[in-house]
């Protein structure tokens, strides 16, 4: 994310494989900022030992996960990223990297005002973020389980964002399967956004076997369900402004 009058990103929302595509938006400068992590699964966290500009002697980086049975945040990330899994632990990284366990609540990080709530998702604790300045607000919530309720602090953490980006992985067919992996339907999105009253929602962590045509038809089939709701379909590289009557080149923006 990029704050106002900035050409590169100080804050990023998780970090899987797509954590590499921030290496070439820095044009060859080390990173200096922060990482939320919204949980420790393989696919949230698994860039991290491959960000290049941010393992490098003259990157600073703080990198901030939801804390749980008592480990500290270094510990936390060294359940998957130690011998035998990976050959080095989080200290092997170069440069100045903080591992921190975040509790839920209202923190300032990097300029931003940020809140974490816990979500239902299966197998650890997971966060949702709430994303905030003077210029607008964002709320992240990729993997989110909406069938089994949703808390009064979630429904804060949501309510009246301009953009809400929202685990989509599931269509209603596969109802079973979304909960049992701990996701939401694309109605369950849509219904939730509503609910929050919400700018616009981002569907976001879609299926892996999705095609780019199956996922057209999900945003038209999303659009049917609510015509009052502005709804996207999350592609790689899409830069979402904060605000609806921003112009696409908004410096507040998400990859």
């Amino acid at each position: 994310m990029l704050a106002d009058g900035e050409d590169t990103p100080r804050l990023v929302l998780d970090a899987g494989t797509g954590l590499r595509s921030v290496t070439p938006m820095l044009a060859g400068r080390a990173f200096h900022g922060a990482i939320l992590v919204s949980h420790l699964h393989w696919d949230h966290v698994q860039g991290i030992p491959f960000f290049v500009a941010g393992d490098r002697p003259d990157a600073t980086v703080d990198l901030f996960m939801p804390a749980q049975s008592g480990l500290s945040g270094r510990d936390l990330l060294a359940g998957m990223m130690s011998p035998p899994q990976f050959p080095i632990t989080p200290e092997g990284l170069q440069g100045q990297w903080t591992f921190k366990a975040l509790d839920t609540g209202w923190h300032d990080i990097e300029g931003f005002r940020v809140r974490a709530e816990e979500v239902r998702h299966k197998g650890g604790r997971t966060y949702g973020y709430r994303v905030q300045d003077a210029s607008g607000s964002l709320a992240y919530l990729p993997d989110h389980v909406v069938s089994e309720g949703v808390s009064s602090a979630v429904l804060e953490l949501i309510h009246g964002v301009d953009v809400l980006v929202h685990d989509a992985q599931f269509v209603v067919a596969e109802r079973a399967l979304a909960d049992a992996y701990g996701h939401s339907t694309i109605g369950d999105a849509v219904d939730l956004a509503i609910q929050c009253a919400v700018g616009s929602l981002t569907l976001f962590h879609h299926g892996p076997g999705r095609t780019d045509d199956a996922l057209d038809e999900i945003a038209q089939a999303a659009m049917v369900i609510s015509s009052s709701l502005s709804v996207n379909v999350a592609r790689q590289d899409v830069e979402i402004p904060f605000r609806l009557d921003e112009q696409k080149d908004s410096p507040h923006r998400t990859r």
